[in-house]
């Protein structure tokens, strides 16, 4: 039975709001905005700066992989569940966990001592940003009720993430260069206590029922985790990972058609513009994702340049993604999200195959404007993509849909740094032009399927395997970062 306390609380925090018209709002959007910037610039910075972590930690190319997929597994893999976590406890309380969290994580990798610790702090810090994500957006939610402030606030936020994982090769470069490796981590520690302070002056969220399918949870984690192991080492343990994974798919697969609330809703794939949705997403990831971690070792161990000179190399490719993100925005209201979808998927093919020509003695800076029709391509179709997906299942199903497509992508992202960084360590040019070709067909086969979409997308009724949604479920905005 709730206490007389837990049954005013809601009312308390509606009117301490009032008392702080101007102020609470702003300085929840800069929270959230913070919150969302840090883990995006996280899953960036690290790439230019693992040559040097290889040099001093050890470790070869799986070791370096692995540094990079530590985080990102965790994060995809929990981001299926922490936003029913953040109901239970309440959006501010999540963020404040969370963000505590991959502060403390940060310095940690900053002082690892080692390349294993160094691994498993970087969990952390995917535990961590797996619970920040969903709980940024809930904070805007609740702090702008009116649609066109939450409109214009919610690109504000989609924006602030698309920059810092655009400047993330940049900075990580820069930091690593003008002091350590390290000092890719240390940043977060300002930043992170800065947006600690910010919570309390944010109003309490409440706390609502939210179902949670634990089993399904931890069987994803097992499936993704064996499943990397199995792509990134070698040998007999690399086989016997691989059916581990085989197995936890079998067995996830099995316990989400039985769960009243899965994680993962199978029967949102019946629905042909959500699994095209999910599949050209998770193409696009692999492929950008992917080939900034090849890149990343292509200009500094082939080429022998320094980590700034190697973020900079990425600037043109990533500086456009604000910029393209806008403007498919409004391609999309005009033609309908199918038009931008497929140009995307295809500029991107052309841009890999470009890439085919790239060599050790190829000019630097025709290597950087290579690189530009992927960011493109990706850029252009990411944006209605989500938005497709979105509009296709109802509102209140929207939370759940959006989860799975950002899980998929960064698994996807996750994976494309597995399979080509192992491609290239049994020998570069070879293993880059495998990698150009796989990332190539997968993007012209989601081209394919996206061709069969309808120009316009109609909203759908989704079957009732999709489970119940969560009650603050938020559909993604359409400006996602790439």
């Amino acid at each position: 039975m709730p206490t007389e306390k837990t049954r005013q609380a809601p009312a308390i925090g509606p009117e301490l709001s009032a008392q702080r018209p101007a102020p609470a709002p702003a300085l929840t959007l800069l929270a959230s905005l913070l919150g969302f910037a840090l883990i995006m610039l996280d899953a960036s910075v690290v790439n230019v700066a693992l040559p040097s972590m290889g040099a001093d930690l050890g470790g070869g190319m799986s070791g370096l992989q692995w540094v990079v997929d530590a985080y990102t597994i965790a994060f995809a893999a929990l981001l299926l569940s922490t936003g029913a976590l953040s109901d239970r406890i309440g959006a501010t309380r999540a963020y404040t966990l969370g963000i505590a969290l991959f502060t403390l994580a940060s310095a940690a990798c900053g002082l690892a001592p080692n390349l294993p610790s160094l691994i498993g702090f970087r969990v952390v810090q995917g535990v961590a940003a797996a619970i920040v994500l969903p709980t940024t957006l809930a904070l805007v939610r609740q702090a702008y009720t009116g649609p066109a402030q939450r409109g214009r606030a919610v690109s504000l936020w989609a924006a602030g993430g698309t920059t810092a994982a655009a400047l993330g090769p940049v900075v990580g470069g820069a930091l690593t260069t003008a002091w350590d490796w390290r000092a890719i981590f240390f940043i977060n520690l300002p930043l992170g206590l800065f947006a600690l302070a910010l919570t309390f002056r944010l109003p309490r969220s409440p706390r609502r029922p939210a179902p949670l399918d634990l089993p399904g949870q931890l069987t994803a984690v097992l499936t993704l985790a064996a499943l990397a192991f199995a792509v990134i080492e070698k040998g007999p343990v690399a086989l016997t990972a691989l059916g581990v994974a085989v197995a936890g798919l079998a067995g996830f697969l099995r316990i989400e058609s039985r769960h009243p609330h899965p994680v993962v809703p199978l029967g949102l794939f019946r629905n042909r513009t959500a699994a095209v949705a999910v599949a050209a997403g998770s193409a696009l990831s692999l492929a950008f994702y992917g080939m900034i971690f090849v890149f990343s070792i292509y200009f500094q161990q082939v080429r022998g340049q320094s980590a700034l000179t190697a973020g900079l190399m990425f600037l043109p490719m990533t500086g456009l993604l604000v910029v393209v993100n806008i403007l498919s925005g409004r391609l999309a209201n005009r033609y309908g999200p199918r038009l931008p979808m497929l140009t995307g998927q295809l500029v991107s093919v052309a841009g890999l195959l470009l890439l085919l020509f790239v060599g050790p003695d190829t000019s630097l800076v025709l290597t950087a404007v290579l690189l530009v029709p992927l960011a493109l391509g990706a850029g252009l179709a990411l944006p209605p993509l989500t938005a497709a997906m979105m509009e296709t299942v109802p509102t209140e199903r929207a939370g759940v849909a959006a989860g799975v497509l950002n899980a998929a992508r960064q698994v996807s992202g996750g994976l494309g740094v597995a399979a080509f960084g192992a491609l290239v360590a049994g020998g570069f040019g070879t293993g880059l032009r495998t990698s150009l070709l796989i990332s190539a067909a997968l993007l012209a086969l989601t081209a394919l399927a996206t061709t069969r979409l309808p120009r316009g997308v109609a909203r759908q009724a989704a079957p009732a395997e999709v489970g119940r949604p969560r009650a603050d479920a938020a559909p993604e905005p359409s400006r996602t970062p790439a």
